[in-house]
């Protein structure tokens, strides 16, 4: 049974649909009201407030600790600046993504690792012979993602100290909120302006108070996972358990996928010093990648035309979709759209998916399988560049 988060007493007083989700044993806002609307358009016209405190979150510390990052990620956290943050993946000796995330240097031996699933004891066992102290962090931090045009403003109402608006992309600074500390990160998950604001769990309140009350000027919504979900579509980004799988969950080798398969190949720093599945990694490099991650978009002028046939409009999913789907090229199955999504913004049935490596070229042209009136048919897709929405604010 899910458990409240820190934030629970405010979102569950503002949660008038009951639509709730276990999120790593966390309740989760689906949605504030019946459906999504207000707080996608908050997202990309104003400012959403969402809660991620259930995000596994781990705190690395000591001598070793940037050496020991270095040898679990794909990336050389050795690289990593004083309040920087990175988003990489770690991999099992085969080169098979286990999980992807962030790491952020808080201090000089000290970091804050985000990850989607648990990852304390597969960090623990790759541990021996550094001299790091691992801490698990997921209960002890809450965690808030302001996304959106106007964060930045709400976030300078409400904040006191912490230059915002010197604060680059993927950057951290500390700042006091309702006279609390907390930290602050230039990153998100809706492609969007946007920041994470961290923080003991106990002032988990007074923060959101403040927060909500500096925003009520730029038209702050609170959000939840719905409008997050097409966000992230909009955006182009995958999410474990829907888009891959981690390797330590896999039944089967064939679910398995390397960074290069997801679209995170540009996160593997693979000429340097040993880490955890580089030689595997390398050895795939040289010889090619099976499947490839891309961006589809959905022909709409098929998909009237196929409810067309049964006198019906279109019909699509109200929230985003993570059924797997089959894509052909003719009859023959070429590969799987893993999610999607309408988007309000773009008008156009966007899908991510995985394709053998010979249709990743974009412009390629593919069927793409639909249910129509109880009838599996196929609609034209044609693969396209991600991210689908790629806003100037976003790193401006």
């Amino acid at each position: 049974m899910p458990v409240p988060t820190p934030f629970h007493p405010r979102t569950s007083a503002l949660c008038t649909s009951y639509r709730w989700k276990d999120w790593a044993g966390y309740y989760a806002v689906c949605s504030y009201d019946t459906n999504h609307d207000r707080e996608y358009f908050a997202f990309r016209h104003a400012a959403g407030l969402l809660d991620v405190s259930p995000l596994f979150k781990y705190r690395v510390s000591g001598r070793d600790a940037a050496e020991f990052l270095a040898f679990v990620m794909t990336r050389d956290i050795r690289n990593l600046k004083l309040m920087q943050v990175t988003y990489t993946c770690f991999c099992d000796a085969r080169g098979k993504v286990i999980d992807d995330g962030t790491v952020a240097r808080l201090g000089e031996t000290d970091y804050r690792v985000t990850s989607a699933s648990p990852s304390l004891r597969w960090l623990q066992e790759h541990a021996r012979g550094f001299n790091v102290e691992i801490r698990d962090e997921s209960e002890s931090v809450a965690a808030l993602a302001l996304q959106g045009p106007t964060s930045r403003s709400v976030l300078k109402t409400a904040c006191e100290g912490g230059d915002l608006d010197r604060l680059r992309f993927f950057r951290l600074s500390r700042a006091r909120i309702a006279d609390l500390p907390v930290e602050i990160s230039r990153t998100g998950y809706t492609g969007d302006l946007g920041y994470e604001i961290w923080m003991p769990a106990e002032n988990a309140l007074p923060v959101w108070d403040r927060i909500r009350e500096a925003g009520e000027a730029y038209g702050l919504e609170p959000a939840g996972l719905d409008a997050l979900d097409v966000t992230r579509m909009e955006a182009g980004f995958i999410l474990q358990g829907v888009d891959y799988y981690s390797a330590t969950r896999c039944p089967i080798e064939s679910r398995k996928s390397s960074p290069f398969e997801i679209g995170l190949g540009w996160t593997v720093d693979l000429e340097r010093e040993g880490f955890v599945g580089q030689e595997a990694l390398q050895q795939e490099k040289r010889g090619g990648s099976r499947w490839s991650l891309v961006g589809l978009d959905i022909s709409w002028e098929e998909l009237e035309a196929l409810y067309e046939e049964h006198g019906l409009p279109p019909h699509l999913p109200a929230t985003g979709w993570r059924t797997a789907v089959p894509v052909y090229d003719g009859s023959r199955q070429i590969g799987r759209a893993t999610s999607g999504s309408w988007s309000p913004l773009l008008k156009k049935n966007l899908a991510l998916a995985s394709l053998e490596a010979r249709y990743a070229k974009p412009g390629t042209k593919v069927q793409i399988e639909h249910t129509a009136e109880y009838e599996r048919r196929t609609v034209l897709a044609t693969v396209v560049p991600r991210p689908f929405f790629d806003p100037e604010r976003k790193k401006a």
